[in-house]
């Protein structure tokens, strides 16, 4: 089968048109023989997109042949392309969901640049019974779906979810920060390990003033952990959600009625907590009780405090990143898993924030952030 070159189009999507990939100085040949035929078309992508996408992505050149598929390119490269093939072809073969956003995961998992693999292998910082070595198989299991890591990071982070007691993951939006952590807690709770998941929010920047907001406690919550429920629905029917709920095994509560529980046998997890104040922090971090474990969320440079306020997830990271059984995982731009453009956005911020900070050497004007 003779294919084009890969290019892209609008909105991001890899298609086949005259490009041609970088040529190695020293280009190798790998060839990948798969047995069942019936899995290349999945294999492939229509209009074999996911061939082009490892071609763009990794700078070489594919061609197949029946069921032989010929990779030509740098040693390196051609390697990782064609673990990239590999594990697509597995997933299929065992009935693990590959959507696009698997196939772009699989390449991130393997990617070429070694310095990348070890700087997002550092990012983890634990003293814990969770192992800071990747094992290669972290994965997510509930009953409606299974779900797989999409970077090295959000590996490190799934295996640090399942045996740390207390994990801050930080780090911009698109990263599965809030999602795998939600996830996890589901899939601890099908399997009778907790009796209850309860997730929180700072309501209303860090005020909480919920009592001026018309409603029911819940009408009143609702608008602001409502991230929390796309998740929940992503994996239990939104029947079961509600009837969880009514029940009182998952919980949807703001961070001021934290205040006085002990919360035990649960998952207990904060999102968005860069707008938690010092105070708030401290006071969430002492509910854990026995048999549970907590997840706290949130990107340190996007926070809505009022100045003056002491930033509770700041303080937390550093105070605790040297105590037994805490976990840290930092994600950055790279590990964004939405749209490619979520990515390049994010890293524009980035930029321009570092700009604001530095004095502007031509009109004297330095930046107050």
């Amino acid at each position: 089968m003779s294919r084009k070159p890969a290019t892209r189009q609008a909105g991001g999507t890899v298609t086949r048109a005259a490009r041609t990939p970088a040529r190695a100085s020293n280009p190798v040949e790998r060839t990948v023989s798969f047995e069942d035929n019936t899995y290349l078309g999945a294999l492939f992508g229509e209009h074999d997109q996911n061939l082009a996408l490892i071609e763009h992505r990794m700078g070489v050149h594919i061609s197949a042949r029946g069921n032989h598929v010929v990779i030509l390119g740098g040693e390196a490269a051609c390697d990782a392309a064609q673990a990239t093939l590999k594990e697509i072809y597995k997933r299929i073969a065992s009935g693990d969901p590959v959507t696009a956003g698997d196939i772009d995961g699989v390449i991130r998992m393997n990617e070429v640049d070694a310095g990348i693999r070890k700087k997002k292998q550092s990012r983890v910082s634990a003293k814990s019974n969770a192992s800071t070595e990747t094992s290669g198989d972290a994965r997510i299991v509930t009953r409606r779906k299974t779900i797989l890591p999409r970077s090295l990071t959000q590996q490190t982070y799934i295996e640090a979810l399942d045996g740390t007691d207390l994990v801050f993951a930080l780090g911009p939006a698109g990263t599965g920060k809030t999602y795998l952590a939600v996830v996890h807690a589901v899939s601890l709770l099908e399997d009778g390990r907790v009796d209850r998941i309860i997730l929180s929010r700072p309501a209303v920047e860090a005020g909480e003033r919920l009592g001026f907001l018309p409603g029911d406690m819940r009408e009143k919550v609702d608008p602001y952990v409502r991230p929390l429920y796309d998740a929940l629905y992503d994996v239990l029917p939104a029947d079961k959600v509600e009837r969880e709920i009514q029940a009182g095994v998952i919980e949807i509560a703001p961070l001021a009625f934290m205040r006085g529980r002990t919360l035990s046998n649960a998952v207990v997890i904060l999102d968005e907590a860069q707008n938690c104040t010092s105070m708030q922090m401290r006071m969430f971090l002492t509910r854990l009780g026995e048999g549970s474990c907590m997840v706290v969320t949130g990107d340190p440079s996007q926070t809505d405090l009022q100045s003056g306020d002491r930033p509770g997830l700041v303080e937390a990271v550093e105070l605790l990143a040297d105590v037994e059984g805490v976990a840290q995982i930092k994600f950055s731009d790279q590990d964004v898993v939405r749209h490619d453009l979520v990515s390049r956005i994010v890293k524009a911020y980035d930029v321009h924030d570092q700009i604001q900070r530095k004095p502007n050497r031509k009109s004297g004007f330095r930046s107050t952030d």
